[in-house]
């Protein structure tokens, strides 16, 4: 069972090669992070929503975006038919006009990677859906059930 998230700062020492510890500093440079730690924490966390949607176990938090023409017939009934389908995993969605024919739809979900996955893969290869993405952005949240 993995232990609760703690506040407390722990300190750790890590042996870098020059080059990549002056890449490290450019970046913290030009991403406005506070300290090489704030870069390195990130990153840590980064690699972590990596891991575990590799692993597609853990609970993790996200968002789907969707392009697609809403003038394609069934095509809004469809992609509302996948997502009550996937209930327990769309916390929340909205959509925005753009230009011409085109919405723009995010989906906040949570729930294991890989289901997320399927979600994902049944909404963007529905006809009439231009272009779609999974962004992971975070493990262990709380439950909604």
């Amino acid at each position: 069972m993995p232990r609760p998230p703690s506040d407390k700062v722990v300190r750790f020492s890590v042996s870098l090669p020059e080059s990549l510890l002056d890449e490290l500093d450019t970046m913290v440079d030009r991403r406005g992070y506070k300290s090489r730690s704030h870069a390195v924490a990130a990153l840590a966390r980064d690699g972590l929503v990596d891991y575990a949607s590799q692993l597609g176990t853990e609970s993790v938090a996200g968002t789907i975006s969707l392009v697609y023409d809403y003038t394609k017939k069934g095509l809004q009934a469809r992609l509302a038919a996948i997502q009550h389908k996937y209930y327990l995993l769309v916390v929340s969605s909205m959509h925005v006009h753009l230009e011409h024919h085109n919405y723009l739809e995010v989906l906040l979900v949570q729930g294991k990677a890989s289901e997320l996955q399927k979600l994902t893969d049944e909404l963007v290869t529905c006809r009439g859906v231009k272009n779609g993405r999974l962004n992971l952005t975070a493990t262990a949240i709380p439950p909604l059930l």
